[in-house]
């Protein structure tokens, strides 16, 4: 049976963060075959007895997942040291240890995926499912900017439209999956994209290059989900054949990453 780090374990099976799951080990509240172990560095397998709080640790099976319609002005982020509201501070608590798939950074907007089980939100976050966006620019959809949707791009300075304290600097941008001009003028620009890749402020960066930026970016689907009429604020659980066709897609990338060994 594969190894595994301790407090990655810990936190795929219980409603603890990694960080949280080290604390406790650091505390000596965590217990493999018996023995107190504080070493972060453990690795385990079901194999072993593994007690936390004195409660025997049992291997997490099934997984629920939400959407949820995050609002302007929100963090998609657990905790934030300068006081800024998060996506938690709006959901109920119940959802604490719900984690995200991916991010919206705080100006944007639309549909996020949250889930409890991390093997889940991992493999939504590194496929490539077609990702839905309302942007809107203020200025013109160049010649310039749609080769480059069209074409893709690779930037060795990609900074404008990224987060001040990003230490990314350079980024490859595939071609877009498909765009439309919703509007074009030289004052704001609407375009509706599909892009199937989620990398850090992706699309502020891509329009940045071009000297624009971006001033509304709403995120309507992710793979087969679509936000719909989902108020700003509020979340709703899977349908039945949202959790069937998430189930096709992750028996797909199981499949996919056997072939690759």
């Amino acid at each position: 049976m594969e190894l595994t780090r301790l407090n990655k374990m810990i936190s795929h099976n219980t409603h603890y963060s990694r960080r949280e799951a080290d604390e406790l080990i650091k505390a000596g509240h965590v217990k493999v075959d018996g023995n107190v172990v504080q070493d972060l560095s453990t690795q385990v397998s079901f194999k072993n007895k593994i007690e936390l709080n004195g409660k025997a640790l049992f291997e997490k099976h099934g997984y629920s997942v939400i959407v949820y319609h995050k609002q302007k002005g929100e963090l998609v982020s657990k905790k934030d040291d300068r006081g800024r509201k998060t996506i938690y501070d709006t959901l109920p608590s119940k959802f604490a240890h719900y984690l995200s798939v991916g991010r919206l950074d705080f100006a944007s907007e639309g549909l996020l995926l949250l889930c409890d089980s991390p093997s889940v939100v991992s493999a939504l976050m590194h496929g490539d499912l077609e990702r839905v966006y309302y942007v809107k620019i203020n200025g013109l959809v160049s010649p310039a900017m749609e080769k480059a949707m069209q074409e893709g791009l690779s930037l060795e300075d990609a900074r404008r439209g990224g987060h001040a304290k990003s230490e990314i600097h350079a980024m490859d941008f595939a071609p877009f999956v498909n765009y439309r001009i919703i509007k074009n003028s030289p004052t704001f620009s609407t375009i509706k994209v599909t892009i199937n890749e989620g990398k850090n402020r992706e699309l502020r960066r891509f329009f940045g290059y071009f000297d624009v930026d971006v001033v509304d970016l709403k995120r309507v689907s992710y793979g087969k989900i679509d936000l719909g009429m989902l108020k700003p604020g509020k979340h709703r659980f899977f349908s039945a054949s949202e959790y069937t066709a998430l189930r096709d897609y992750l028996e797909y990338v199981k499949k996919e990453q056997g072939n690759d060994q």
